[in-house]
């Protein structure tokens, strides 16, 4: 046995060297036909002839989470019989729309809370990091030149050590980390947040924590809360209207914005004289019950920034991705892709259902409003109802009228029906604060259930009864295919 094994090891040991050849071999010839496939692949070959740029993979819109696709296509926008009010502020027009991604339901309070609790953590980094700046005098290294660690120094900026960093890395945080709030530190995200007292690291995180929660004459019951005005969200949108007008130097309509992303609560108190409304003002937006329900409290002010982070949030996350390609931006919806979204494929309908009823065959209300003088609840709420309720219209959309009135992109104007183009028709303009609500409500009469029907609220202004929804335009191919 032993013999026999001494021969099988030598023999093994002989053909290492006659594997190890093959493997080189086959290796160099892989790189070979790799590289014969680069040089012809790159454009190399062809002939001085204009052949674009290639592109690895053709570009499709792809749909996000949570929405629909509502088609291209033509549709006949405003009062189509009669208009009981008489302001005449709708009449009827043809408006040809491009494709488009719509939200199925209205943004929820718990879709709206992630926005909130996103700015919540890097408000309170941010916060850390400037501490831990502070109390290392401006180095987090020690004396033999090694990173400080420990408490507070866990939650420095990310780049504050330099060392390992690349290049360009090294170059942005000497030249523009310092200047100002536009080109902001990176932010240590690998460190968890310790919110519970009695794990506090040091004084230091402690100091920073107190200072961001009300002050202790302001608790209730003994019970400290964050304090909601810390909560502001920073960013910046050109504008694109006044550099059309006015050429200049693109920094001259880089217009920053700074808004607070708590909702206003207390909307169910001031929005309604003589009733009680005290329990949805302290649990409408914070108990778990209501995570499904749509928000409100929300102005049009603070209904953009949400579609400033979700558009920067998306992008954040798909940048490490190969071929990454920067998305279409998530914004509100024109006055014509609302009121198009809403008739859901139905030219001559009323509602979204169709028309003209409020309640099915068989006596079932079809959307969330005051049907019944005093009789409120008889539709089945009598507030907000889950995003999600009711029939979706043929696009697939929920809530298209009733339960809250839904801000647009376009501003009001009572000739804007006339000024707009008959081609993805929108009026905007930023210095008029008056911004066109559609769909309705929980506490409105049938009228303004109706698709076609338009009013408007104040962009600062906050409303019990206002939500929202976003849309992102499509990129690509033709309107003709489906995709």
């Amino acid at each position: 046995m032993q013999i026999l094994h001494c021969v099988f090891k030598k023999k093994s040991l002989g053909l290492r060297p006659f594997l190890g050849d093959i493997i080189i071999n086959m290796k160099k010839a892989i790189l070979y036909i790799f590289s014969i496939t680069i040089m012809y692949g790159c454009g190399s070959n062809d002939r001085g002839e204009l052949v674009g740029v290639k592109i690895k993979n053709k570009w499709f819109s792809e749909k996000p989470f949570g929405m629909v696709s509502i088609p291209a296509g033509s549709f006949t926008m405003g009062k189509q019989d009669e208009d009981i009010t008489g302001t005449m502020s709708a009449p009827p027009r043809t408006v040809s729309l491009s494709k488009f991604f719509m939200d199925e339901t209205e943004i929820s309070n718990s879709e709206y809370k992630q926005f909130v609790e996103w700015v919540k953590d890097s408000i309170v980094r941010t916060e850390l990091a400037l501490m831990a700046d502070f109390a290392s005098g401006g180095s987090l290294t020690d004396a033999n030149g090694e990173p400080i660690s420990g408490g507070i120094y866990d939650y420095a900026y990310a780049v504050s050590d330099t060392t390992g960093q690349s290049a360009y890395q090294k170059y942005m945080f000497e030249n523009y980390y310092e200047l100002d709030s536009l080109y902001t530190k990176p932010l240590n995200k690998n460190e968890d947040i310790i919110w519970d007292t009695s794990e506090y690291p040091d004084l230091y995180y402690a100091e920073v924590m107190d200072s961001l929660y009300t002050k202790k004459e302001d608790s209730r019951d003994g019970v400290r809360t964050f304090n909601t005005k810390k909560l502001k969200y920073n960013y910046t949108w050109y504008d694109v209207n006044s550099a059309v007008e006015r050429p200049n130097e693109r920094k001259s309509f880089l217009e920053k914005e700074s808004v607070y992303v708590y909702p206003d609560t207390t909307v169910w108190i001031k929005d309604f004289n003589y009733s009680y409304n005290d329990p949805m003002h302290q649990d409408y937006f914070y108990h778990p019950a209501y995570q499904d329900y749509p928000v409100v409290g929300v102005s049009w002010n603070q209904a953009q920034a949400f579609c400033n982070w979700r558009t920067k949030n998306k992008n954040d996350r798909m940048r490490d991705k190969k071929n990454f390609a920067k998305i279409p931006s998530f914004r509100l919806p024109t006055e014509a892709e609302w009121e198009y979204a809403a008739r859901g494929g139905l030219e001559f309908s009323k509602y979204p259902w169709g028309g003209p009823n409020t309640t099915s065959d068989r006596g079932c209300f079809l959307a969330n409003f005051k049907p019944v003088r005093g009789n409120y609840a008889v539709d089945g709420a009598l507030y907000t109802v889950e995003v999600q309720s009711f029939n979706a219209n043929d696009y697939g959309l929920y809530n298209m009228s009733g339960n809250v009135s839904e801000w647009t992109n376009s501003s009001f104007n009572s000739s804007s029906y006339y000024m707009g183009s008959t081609m993805n028709s929108n009026v905007e303009d930023r210095k008029n604060k008056r911004k066109i609500i559609r769909g309705g409500s929980w506490k409105d009469v049938a009228y303004y259930l109706e698709v076609s029907t338009r009013d408007f609220e104040y962009a600062d202004t906050a409303r019990s009864y206002i939500g929202f929804r976003t849309v992102q335009s499509t990129v690509g191919p033709s309107i003709n295919t489906n995709n």
